[in-house]
């Protein structure tokens, strides 16, 4: 892909061309849509707390492999196209021409998204959802792929964010010996993985399975971390076993562990400034009804979750569709708060004497991929509350300004306060 000239006029193709969202569901998706833990040594944690004990047991920070976390955040560091310190191992390979256009490029695409986009997030994120952040929740994400970077721009407070996607999690990047003659390949990929989701904010499933068939979703990860000012303390491949509690995996073995846990990654990480590292994981999982079905542990898992606040975006309407209604049903039951847009589940599924909801930006309808998902029960509420607030940037499949929505819901029976 030449990076100089970007074919933006693809933006207008969406809807013919490809299938949207990096995490639809591998069954009939193209009908429509689409712990605190060891270093990784091997030795599986028998007794793994839950997703979420963090808010009640991180008061001190756990010691730190420097030695680790600096190699990893260089390594974090050089693939979103920042410069690393002098003496780091990776410095020489800043000199070549292929980092260079690298470089360049996100340097340039991301000052564009960050004027354009995720300035106006974080303000709107202070302004509508202090208290929610104030509370340092659990982010719940399903339908995610890699992108923590919209979660992590509603939410930067998280104390946990708990992703899960179809795209596979890969391996962890060893870049100190990589030859200058595969640099640029591997260096290109991640541009062409990146592509969509900075320019249109959301990632396409068909170039997610292409471009993250090999290398899987944690390169991916390590940028936004990078990009977003965060140390990188640890990483690991993890699983969860049929009891939904974390095991670690031996990196050199986890295609082995994969055939017997959910496979996934989880990720210590520092945000710049403050004290007290942040977790994130990623699980690899189908979260289409026939798939649960045969990994309840997932379930599990996520109930033992304290008072998520979930978030969606550009979510395919998967939860729209009958065998998506156990991780629909599962959302509902679990959340305290959730930010979607609609993509995400249907308006009629939020009881009144259950939830308090507001609404933001326009809905205008679905893209032409999804025309069947247009909900009048939601336009009529448009129509009718003239106290909607509009919002300032684009987000999800109608990513122009003025065309997006976004749906704030809290849970009466979870929360006791409401932002």
């Amino acid at each position: 892909m030449n990076r100089k000239k970007l074919p933006y006029l693809l933006l207008a193709a969406i809807p013919a061309l490809f299938f949207v969202h990096s995490c639809t569901n591998n069954t009939q998706v193209g009908t429509e849509s689409s712990v605190p833990g060891n270093s990784a040594t091997g030795n599986q944690e028998q007794s793994a707390k839950p997703a979420g004990a963090a808010q009640n047991s991180q008061k001190s920070a756990p010691q730190v492999d420097e030695k680790k976390a600096a190699k990893l955040t260089d390594s974090a560091k050089f693939i979103a196209g920042i410069k690393v310190d002098a003496d780091s191992p990776l410095a020489s390979l800043e000199n070549t021409r292929a980092w260079s256009e690298h470089a360049s490029y996100l340097d340039s695409a991301w000052g564009k998204l960050e004027a354009q986009q995720l300035s106006k997030i974080r303000k709107w994120s202070e302004a509508e959802l202090a208290s929610l952040n104030a509370s340092s929740p659990p982010i719940f994400y399903p339908f995610s792929g890699p992108d923590f970077l919209y979660a992590y721009s509603f939410f930067p407070k998280g104390s946990e964010y708990i992703m899960a996607g179809l795209e596979p999690v890969g391996d962890i990047p060893e870049l100190e010996n990589i030859p200058e003659s595969q640099l640029d390949k591997k260096l290109r990929s991640i541009d062409t993985a990146l592509y969509a989701i900075l320019q249109l904010s959301f990632f396409r499933t068909n170039d997610m399975k292409e471009d993250l068939a090999e290398k899987g979703v944690i390169p991916i990860l390590f940028v936004f971390l990078a990009r977003t000012n965060n140390k990188i303390l640890d990483a690991q491949h993890i699983g969860l076993d049929k009891t939904g509690n974390i095991q670690a995996v031996d990196a050199a073995k986890k295609d082995d562990s994969d055939k017997k846990l959910i496979p996934g990654v989880k990720i210590s990480f520092l945000p710049g400034g403050e004290s007290q590292p942040r977790t994130l994981y990623y699980f690899s999982v189908d979260l289409s009804n026939e798939a649960l079905q045969k990994t309840p542990e997932f379930n599990t898992f996520v109930k033992q979750i304290q008072k998520p606040v979930t978030y969606l975006k550009a979510a395919s309407y998967l939860m729209y569709r009958d065998n998506f209604s156990n991780i629909r049903n599962l959302i509902l039951e679990q959340s305290s708060s959730l930010l979607q847009d609609d993509s995400g589940m249907p308006v009629s599924y939020f009881d009144s004497s259950k939830w308090d909801l507001k609404f933001y930006g326009n809905y205008t309808r679905p893209i032409d991929l999804f025309s069947v998902r247009e909900q009048p029960e939601l336009r009529k509420i448009y129509q009718s509350d003239k106290t909607i607030k509009p919002l300032d940037f684009g987000i999800g499949y109608q990513f122009e300004v003025g065309q997006s929505n976004l749906m704030l819901a809290h849970s009466k029976q979870q929360t006791t306060s409401k932002p």
